[in-house]
């Protein structure tokens, strides 16, 4: 018989009862811990995942109220919840067994036991208790309100050498559980490239948690991604999991991560290197099974070399760097993603464009396109809007107006030149926020976020 990839916690003051109980129920699952000790009851359940506690109510000489194991009870479940706890009696304390499952015990076994029973209740609690767990992060994913959480992930597409490269990479890492850094400008597929690296691992089945940390607001940033204990905070209704727990055996994106204070980056190098959260108002660590990939426009090694970034949490986070190419560098790419955007759009707004005219491709091939990829998909979505013909021509197509005055800079670098596209998309635009960051081909949110970094 195979054994269950299980974990079972046996608590008892008597080393006999530890013994009989570790042999009869080794053969059926994979790990079997015991202690004598209930102290160190919460030790085990932060330091791993434990399916099942088998707790005994008594751990004093001369002491047979069961009040000693209704206290570990209540402990087992304010620490994990999810983890059944099954509880060990004598024949006699058989009413305070049925009083502690009132309590939140799943269900109880008499001493001395038989060893098949004992194995049936056992493996009854370890389905109970992955049920709960799978039901408590379902039920967290679908509170973030990641709409395309299940869905299949848009298409990469590409056939330039420099996007061939950077699949072939991302095909070569996914099915690793090493840690990858994203560098690439805005809208080049990052969250995409995130997402289908996570699709093609073992981990597919599990979540894929997407943390955008640029707008992700520093005094909630513990409490988001760590999670936090009830009345841990004024609002802290009930213990709450973060954002680390909710990708347990999945992956988690941290989106941005250029964007992150010095000082919350020593909280993220902690995680990352112990694999360890603590929710705020605990105590206690609890262990964390995920992939983490993180992303950034950001010249991260110019940050380093500046101290703007940690040198060591950037060690742990780009075990593999994958570079995405800017749509500049990828002209051959262009009419591909028109084409792949044109047919989607067709489909939402239900029309029945034949394609691109000669000289609207020409146009999109000259255009320097500093949205990239987000960019052409607005530029293509635009046009199929207002278009009447049958082929989308160059007057269909919008392109934006803004041009860098090179005497206001000496070295074009890039963090001058967004400084410098993004004063004039808001001078243009006379402060609209909504209209200056679709003309720079970005969100609200990563304007917002571009703004107070250029302190504009």
């Amino acid at each position: 018989m195979r054994k269950k990839d299980a974990t079972i916690l046996i608590a008892d003051d008597d080393d006999d009862i530890l013994f009989s109980a570790r042999i009869s129920l080794k053969k059926y699952f994979s790990e079997i811990i015991t202690t004598n000790n209930p102290k160190k009851i919460g030790n085990y359940l932060t330091e791993k995942t434990i399916d099942v506690v088998l707790l005994d109510m008594n751990y004093r000489i001369g002491f047979e109220d069961g009040k000693e194991g209704l206290y570990w009870l209540k402990h087992v479940k304010e620490i994990s919840p999810e983890t059944t706890v099954i509880l060990m009696t004598a024949f006699g304390s058989v009413n305070l067994a049925v009083n502690a499952i009132k309590k939140g015990a799943t269900d109880f076994i008499l001493k001395p036991w038989n060893t098949e029973k004992l194995y049936g209740i056992v493996n009854a609690g370890v389905e109970l208790s992955r049920s709960k767990r799978k039901n408590t992060q379902l039920e967290t994913v679908q509170k973030l309100n990641d709409k395309d959480f299940h869905n299949k992930t848009e298409h990469i597409i590409g056939k330039s050498e420099a996007m061939q490269s950077a699949l072939n990479l991302a095909q070569k890492v996914a099915p690793t559980d090493a840690n990858i850094l994203i560098l690439g400008e805005n809208g080049t597929g990052k969250y995409v490239f995130a997402k289908e690296i996570h699709l093609q691992s073992e981990r597919r089945n599990h979540p894929f948690i997407h943390v955008d940390l640029g707008s992700l607001n520093e005094n909630l940033f513990e409490s988001e991604l760590f999670g936090y204990a009830k009345g841990a905070f004024t609002d802290a209704q009930k213990d709450t999991i973060g954002r680390f727990e909710l990708a347990k055996g999945g992956t988690i994106f941290l989106d941005e991560i250029g964007n992150l204070p010095l000082h919350l980056q020593a909280k993220l190098l902690t995680v990352v290197q112990n694999r360890k959260v603590t929710r705020l108002g605990e105590g206690n660590e609890r262990a964390i099974d995920v992939r983490i990939i993180c992303a950034t426009n950001a010249d991260i090694h110019k940050m380093v070399d500046e101290q703007s970034f940690r040198q060591d949490l950037l060690f742990r986070i780009n075990t593999i760097e994958l570079n995405l190419p800017p749509l500049r560098e990828r002209i051959g790419d262009i009419t591909l993603l028109a084409d792949h955007f044109l047919k989607k759009l067709n489909l939402k707004y239900r029309k029945s464009i034949e394609g691109f005219s000669n000289t609207a491709l020409s146009a999109l091939k000259k255009y320097h396109w500093p949205g990239n990829i987000r960019e052409i998909e607005h530029i293509v979505e635009r046009a199929v809007i207002i278009t009447d013909n049958i082929q989308i021509e160059p007057e269909d197509l919008h392109f934006s107006t803004k041009k860098i005055d090179v005497s206001l800079t000496d070295n074009l670098n890039l963090e001058d030149t967004e400084k410098l596209l993004i004063e004039q998309a808001l001078k243009k635009h006379q402060g609209n926020i909504s209209r200056a960051a679709k003309d720079l081909g970005l969100t609200r949110a990563a304007l917002y976020r571009r703004i107070e970094k250029h302190q504009l």
